[in-house]
């Protein structure tokens, strides 16, 4: 069944094993209340329990900082990967309902191992007394080994629901209508507000059980929250719209990379002459926009040349790995077009990583108290970037945005790729003022003479670095999700919701490399490596001026990428008007065509 017809032919399953197989009309706002729902409460559930795991494997199971820090990296790298897998498995086989399913249940037993991880006394080091952890004896095999199963559960589960979520909200509207339209606008405005409003009680509630009361009741208090939201993604089962699989994209995309090369020695004019004879058919009505034959990478052009013997009596491809049509070459162009842009916002991300590990190490040795009895838990300083991220965003729009479109006449103000560019900036900066923070903070440390290493410095120190991290975000993140979902054609956005986790796994083992490289080889002849477990020995301010040279080469790579950019353009189906967005060289915003 195409995606067109899910509105016509709509499903309610009895079972899992059946749902998509009896007809039905529901979806809409009814059916979208569920699947926010079940997203909450397991964002709830994951984030809840992640959001802390530094200081929790460096104070119960008594890891070193960088173990601990590649830990992190390395699953939280394996975590953004899945969702390629997941994403092949939903669109070839199994639909998103079944993907979702599977993986809700795969996140609840990720949950409840590594909730038993903290409550079973054999699944996790002796408690030990000493105000150093690090210097109190590590796990075992097993209590290591039923950790990492536990963070493979969560990644499997990451893996189904992270590129199924959104399209599976997606579905149950009919954006053939204006009404449908609209209501996916909604749905994207719901699910991003309802992530911030999870990252913030997260980061800070649940972070405070965790770090003051227990972590049994911090870990068993985000398990529960997924246990309700497997029954609440249940409980909607006879409202969604299911829409059938209709084959994986990857293998549209192989088919136009093989045809093209058995057609490699054809010579094509310099100009479209109409010597050549291209496959061009009406596209399927589940395509909402038929993509304009473009001129750029003309080498995939030659897969859809039709030759003798390409075509059957009734004027389809005889086969599909000989001959593809125009609008698959071109969806094939618009991904090699995204890869060099995609791959410039790795480093970036990288900087952003370091929220979660080595700030968190920097807020344990400095002081922390709001009053004489209050104490921030260092897992909640992230949240100042949350808080940036909520004031800055509508300055942004309402103030920001009108005042570049005076000087730009751009309707955005400034283009994506500029956005994102501004972000890298912003993730440069940051790690700047991280470095410098560091070093301040390390001399007062020193002079202060402490044995515990602890810092007479307020944490909100960290402030600056993590409201310029912020301010990345703002810029980019938000302007890689808005880049790839526009410049990938509609039902190519859950590869767009996928390769924004691949960049977040590349900046995942990257900084990995990172910190292995640096405290491998930067210490030596009796001096201390720069990430060594005592902050004071070691210079942690030097690691973050590493990452911000890594930043300022990558902005220079990110530019020129930009500079030969060239936006998709496609005429939308179903009568509305033709997106003429288009770009020869995108850092010129004035060039761009509106």
């Amino acid at each position: 069944m195409d995606v067109s017809d899910s509105h016509s032919q709509k499903s309610s399953p009895h079972s899992i094993l059946d749902a998509e197989k009896v007809e039905k009309k529901p979806g809409g706002w009814r059916a979208v209340t569920f699947i926010l729902g079940n997203e909450t409460l397991e964002r709830l559930g994951t984030i809840g329990l992640l959001s802390n795991f530094m200081v929790y494997l460096t104070r119960v199971f008594h890891l070193e900082q960088v173990d601990a820090s590649n830990v992190i990296n390395i699953w939280s790298g394996f975590s953004n990967l899945t969702p390629l897998v997941g994403a092949f498995i939903s669109d070839a086989y199994v639909g998103r309902f079944k993907t979702i399913a599977f993986a809700s249940f795969a996140t609840l037993l990720g949950l409840v191992t590594l909730t038993l991880t903290a409550s079973l006394p054999q699944l996790h080091p002796e408690t030990c007394n000493s105000k150093d952890p690090v210097s109190c004896g590590g796990p075992n095999k097993l209590q290591f080994g039923i950790l990492l199963l536990g963070l493979g559960f969560l990644s499997i589960g990451s893996g189904g629901i992270r590129p199924c979520s959104i399209p599976f909200g997606v579905d149950q509207f009919d954006q053939r209508t204006e009404e449908g339209i609209k209501g996916v606008a909604s749905f994207f405005n719901w699910y991003y507000m309802t992530f911030t409003v999870v990252l913030i009680i997260t980061q800070t509630v649940v972070v405070y059980i965790q770090d003051q009361v227990s972590w049994i009741i911090g870990f068993s208090v985000p398990t529960g929250l997924m246990a309700c939201a497997v029954v609440m993604f249940f409980a909607g089962m006879k409202l969604y719209v299911y829409v059938k699989p209709e084959g994986s994209i990857f293998s549209g995309i192989a088919q136009v990379v093989v045809a093209a090369r058995k057609k490699r020695k054809m010579k094509l004019p310099a100009e479209d002459d109409g010597t050549v004879t291209y496959y061009d058919p009406p596209v399927k009505d589940s395509v909402l926009s038929k993509l304009h034959h473009s001129n750029q990478y003309r080498f995939l052009d030659k897969a859809a040349v039709i030759i003798e013997g390409d075509l059957t009596s009734e004027g389809v491809p005889a086969n599909k790995w000989r001959l593809c049509s125009i609008q698959e070459v071109e969806e094939v162009k618009c991904l090699i077009r995204i890869v060099p842009v995609w791959s410039a916002g790795i480093i970036s991300l990288a900087a952003m990583t370091q929220q979660g590990t080595f700030t968190v190490s920097q807020a344990l040795k400095m002081d922390r108290h709001i009053g004489p009895n209050f104490e921030i838990p260092a897992g909640s300083l992230s949240v100042i970037s949350l808080l940036t991220i909520g004031v800055f965003l509508p300055l942004y729009d309402r103030v920001l945005v009108p005042f570049f479109r005076r000087i730009t006449s751009h309707k955005s103000g400034i283009t994506l790729l500029q956005r994102i560019g501004t972000g890298i900036v912003f993730a440069i900066l940051s790690m700047i003022v991280a470095g410098l923070v560091e070093r301040m903070r390390r001399m007062r440390s020193i002079n202060a003479g402490d044995p515990t290493g602890m810092t007479p410095m307020s944490v909100f120190w960290l402030s600056p670095q993590l409201i310029l991290m912020g301010l990345c975000e703002a810029f980019n993140i938000i302007g890689q999700i808005e880049f790839f979902n526009s410049q990938f054609p509609e039902h190519m956005r859950s590869i767009a919701n996928s390769l924004f986790s691949l960049s977040f796994a590349g900046s995942n083992y990257l900084s990995s490399l990172i910190v292995t490289t640096v405290h491998k080889f930067s210490g030596g002849h009796d001096r201390p490596d720069w990430l060594n477990k005592n902050l004071n020995a070691g210079k942690l301010d030097y690691f973050y001026y590493l990452i911000a040279v890594l930043g300022v080469f990558n902005l220079v790579y990110f530019w020129y990428c930009a500079q030969g950019y060239r936006y998709k353009v496609g005429l939308q189906m179903g009568g509305f008007e033709e997106d003429k967005s288009f770009s020869d060289v995108e850092m010129s915003s004035k060039k761009q065509l509106k």
